[in-house]
């Protein structure tokens, strides 16, 4: 049984899944993802979409459940929970994949991506992948996760609301501004290549948390060109790359593409002032420290760095050059 619920403090939905506390605690030396006897996965695949095993939200909903009076309304829990595979090779991980695989993944992204959003009642499709224990992760095996909502999660309210206001107040676009405001500072860039800027922002609540944004203004995966996917499948191979060469380990992270909303006239027109972008957050604050996000992040929603991102963009430099010398 899953629905979603209200919250009228916040505005926005909870979702609710008692389903996902059956999920069971695999064999150590069994994987659902790995081709084989009894799997679900094809044979020989390269990337492949898995439907989600234990999902919060589905194309068959249930019925929700009478929750109490007006303040607290539940609705049906449509959408759709799909988990990407990255690779059969259970070790493999986006940095140690080839380019022209990285390419496909990418394909894959934008061919889901241009499914989902012709359903007129999905609002959100939202790609991520949780990788590491520290953030949660249960399987190894490389993989991601797509979520398609049926309303706009706060966080990506916020992100719209904040943009339509500076579009509204300049005529600009707020994420073209801070490309260009990152690359005449200069010092929070790691990378640039034909299509994508990766920096680490002033403002990011992460050590190392990184932003990948796209140079030219599109809002949606659907609308990126071929080249442009190119570039995407090249910069997602370094970001990563470079983060386990940092501490010499597999480095945790949740990626998350930021892109824009569907079937909503709530935002206006969101396609004049949002922007595709990849937030990264990596929990590490150094090799075997986590950052936490304690009762001022959680309670009061009042971000904390304990680094000055300054400094960590350097030792970001210093690993990414040390990954493209391992990786030619």
């Amino acid at each position: 049984m899953a629905e979603l619920r209200w919250n009228p403090l916040l505005g926005t939905w909870t979702m609710v899944s008692a389903n996902r506390q059956k999920r069971p605690d695999l064999p150590k030396d069994w994987c659902a993802f790995c081709p084989g006897p009894g799997k679900k996965v094809p044979p020989g695949y390269d990337v492949f979409i898995y439907d989600n095993d234990f999902p919060i939200m589905r194309p068959d909903p249930d019925t929700p459940d009478e929750i109490g009076g007006e303040l607290y309304p539940a609705m049906e829990n449509y959408g759709k929970c799909d988990v990407i595979l990255y690779s059969p090779d259970h070790n493999a991980h986006l940095s140690s994949l080839t380019l022209p695989h990285l390419r496909k993944l990418v394909d894959l992204w934008c061919g889901r991506t241009g499914t989902l959003v012709k359903d007129p009642k999905i609002q959100y499709v939202f790609i991520f992948e949780n990788r590491g224990r520290e953030v949660g992760a249960t399987m190894q095996h490389p993989h991601g996760q797509l979520y398609a909502y049926p309303f706009v999660p706060q966080k990506i309210d916020v992100e719209l609301r904040n943009c339509r206001a500076h579009h509204e107040r300049t005529g600009n676009c707020l994420l073209c501004g801070m490309n260009a405001e990152e690359l005449r500072f200069g010092k929070r860039v790691i990378f640039e290549n034909a299509h994508f800027i990766a920096y680490l922002p002033a403002f990011t609540d992460y050590p190392y948390g990184v932003f990948l944004t796209a140079k030219r203004h599109y809002g949606l995966f659907t609308d990126m060109t071929g080249d442009e996917r190119d570039s995407l499948a090249a910069s997602l191979k370094d970001v990563t790359g470079m983060f386990d060469s940092l501490f010499d380990k597999e480095f945790p992270y949740m990626m998350c593409v930021h892109q824009s909303p569907c079937n909503t006239a709530d935002y206006g027109n969101y396609d004049k002032f949002y922007h595709f972008h990849i937030e990264f957050y990596p929990p590490l604050r150094s090799a075997d420290r986590v950052k936490f996000y304690a009762s001022s992040e959680l309670g009061a929603w009042a971000a904390a760095n304990p680094l000055r991102v300054e400094d960590t963009a350097l030792q970001l430099l210093d690993a990414l050059a040390k990954f493209r010398g391992k990786s030619v």
